[in-house]
């Protein structure tokens, strides 16, 4: 007996004539079950010259490798916008950042990292970005829509070669059991029709649908933002209780916009803090912690407007006409009476001060600038330095630091300066700081700095007959952020549409089901069933077992030639049984 061993070239040229075989086979039906690109087999140069390599260019921007590429840049660009203070947010931290890294902040000035946002190379990424998905949807919605519209493409030659494949034979006439195949497709919502001998029929358009709506989506959303920070206005404001707001440029603390906003068209409406309430626990573990923070406005929509109440909240902003008034913070502004040496009252206010704690124990300054003439009669300016607690431990327990957020025991602590101010230098001030770089203290008797503690309705009496300065009480005030954001219903829309796309691309499979009948040789029809999706599945087995098993009841496994034709041919669980395993084998 001869012992043949296979030559290892002839074994690969046998291989690859069955691969070509079985794609020519299988390329009708296997066609068309993405909208994606076709992959070249061979790497084809483009053209010499600048129509060539613009073509390449535009083929390699717009595959879906080179979009997703995009976006993991675009979210890495992001990510120092977050981490490095900005100019847009506030210039305040930049500028501190500055002074406290001397080294990096010139190399970060030159990447752009202080503006990321507004950046050439952020700009960059985000229109090609843009430019990819429009390059990339356009001929996939168009090929998408000819899928639609054509019908899904005859059996293969052999059913045998795709993955999920069962068979049986039956006494059914091949055109009764044609027509039950084609009624249970479309009663499963398969699109179906005959084709020869066999019923093509397929499924899953979803799955392209969703993958068309999530990059869709994308695009929705990239306009969205663009809009919005192109037109975006922002600002904040801080008011006093008993003070209001009108939604004018002249009116903001800070203002910031995008570079196509017009001040112009600023919604005109108005508000007034009529009251502002926060609760606190009072007991147990989270004591002190705020429960509800509200702020009772009246607000009017225009010049003329009726004056309405509003309850603004945390998260729960006040909306007119596009613009939305969202409560922000929360502090005291203890009022203070200054009289001069004569006994006149040249000031009297609430002062806002910055809380520094949980407990809002607040810091902050207080100015007198016009109208004060010490005891010669010289005009000259008075400042404060001020730290205020709402609830007070009492005297010898503890530092001088709040024990509860709520305004329970308040005191006000002062040490006064009296000079200039420099608020005439031209230069900005923080109002909540004293510049006492020309200024001087007040001395008390025995020459030490001047101090006091207040609680409401005390004096604290400035020396050498320069006048006092009195706590007359407490009021409370609310930081306000008003913002415009144009398209942000879109952005979220957008958001939402993606989410559904990516589930619908994700969980839904694209297949196709054939089935074939034919009269075999002894007169009996052979059935035939394959499935093929667009990728593996084990769910695609198990529902060619259930349409399977369908059709089968109404065209039965005929008894094999060995089966006596009266004697029962076995149940059609058992056939089913068998019908499954032969779909998953």
């Amino acid at each position: 007996m001869s012992n043949t061993k296979s030559n290892p070239a002839d074994e690969r040229e046998r291989q690859s004539r069955g691969e070509r075989e079985n794609a020519g086979e299988l390329g009708a039906a296997g066609s068309q079950l993405s909208t994606a690109p076709r992959e070249e087999t061979e790497a084809a140069l483009p053209a010499l010259g600048f129509v060539g390599w613009a073509r390449w260019f535009w083929r390699q921007l717009t595959s879906m490798r080179v979009a997703l590429i995009l976006l993991f840049l675009l979210s890495l660009g992001s990510i120092p916008g977050s981490l490095i203070p900005q100019n847009s947010v506030d210039e305040m931290k930049v500028q501190d950042f500055k002074e406290a890294h001397t080294t990096l902040a010139p190399i970060f000035e030159k990447l752009q990292l202080f503006d990321v946002y507004s950046s050439v190379w952020f700009s960059a990424i985000y229109i090609l970005l843009f430019i990819s998905l429009i390059g990339c949807i356009v001929p996939r919605t168009s090929q998408f829509i000819g899928q639609l519209r054509s019908r899904p493409p005859g059996a293969p030659k052999r059913l045998t070669r795709l993955p999920a494949y069962t068979t049986w034979r039956t006494e059914a006439e091949p055109e009764q059991v044609r027509e039950a195949a084609l009624a249970m497709m479309r009663r499963r919502r398969y699109r179906a029709h005959t084709a020869g001998n066999s019923v093509a029929a397929e499924k899953g358009y979803l799955r392209e649908a969703g993958n068309l709506l999530f990059h869709i989506a994308l695009i929705v959303m990239l306009v969205a933002f663009a809009v919005g920070q192109l037109f975006k206005s922002e600002g904040g404001k801080l008011i006093v209780e008993g003070d209001g707001f009108s939604n004018t440029l002249t009116q903001y603390d800070d203002f910031k916009s995008g570079s196509l906003f017009d001040t112009d068209s600023l919604d005109p409406f108005s508000f007034t803090l009529d009251d502002f309430s926060g609760t606190y626990e009072r007991s147990g573990p989270q004591t002190g912690t705020a429960r509800t923070y509200e702020a009772h406005v009246t607000y009017s929509k225009g010049a003329y407007g009726k004056p309405q109440k509003s309850v603004i909240k945390v998260n729960e902003p006040l909306v007119v006409d596009g613009t939305k008034v969202y409560l922000n913070a929360h502090g005291y502004a203890p009022v203070v009476s200054v009289k001069d040496g004569s006994g006149k009252e040249v000031y009297k206010n609430a002062v806002p001060l910055l809380p520094i704690d949980n407990n809002v124990t607040s810091t902050g300054a207080i100015k007198v600038m016009d109208g004060y003439h010490d005891k010669n009669g010289e005009k000259t300016q008075l400042g404060f330095q001020a730290f205020f607690v709402p609830t007070f431990a009492g005297e010898g327990k503890g530092t001088m630091f709040s024990q509860f957020p709520a305004a329970d025991n308040p005191r006000l602590a002062l040490n006064g300066y009296w000079g200039s101010l420099g608020v005439d230098s031209g230069l900005p001030q923080n109002v909540y700081q004293l510049d006492t770089s020309k200024m001087k203290e007040f001395k008390d008797s025995e020459g030490k700095q001047l101090k006091a503690r207040l609680a409401v309705g005390e004096t604290m009496e400035l020396p050498d007959g320069a006048g006092s300065i009195t706590f007359e009480g407490v009021e409370e005030w609310a930081s306000f952020q008003i913002s415009e954001q144009p398209a942000s219903g879109w952005a979220l829309a957008g958001g939402i549409t993606a989410i559904i796309g990516l589930v619908g691309s994700l969980f839904v499979q694209r297949r196709r089901v054939w089935v074939r009948a034919v009269r075999g040789a002894d007169g009996v029809t052979v059935v035939e069933m394959a499935g093929l999706g667009r990728s593996e599945s084990a769910k695609l087995p198990e529902e060619l077992a259930d349409l399977a098993v369908k059709l089968n009841a109404v065209a039965p496994t005929a008894p094999g030639p060995d089966t006596d034709p009266g004697s029962d041919p076995g149940s059609v669980e058992e056939s089913s049984e068998e019908l499954a395993e032969g779909a998953e084998k």
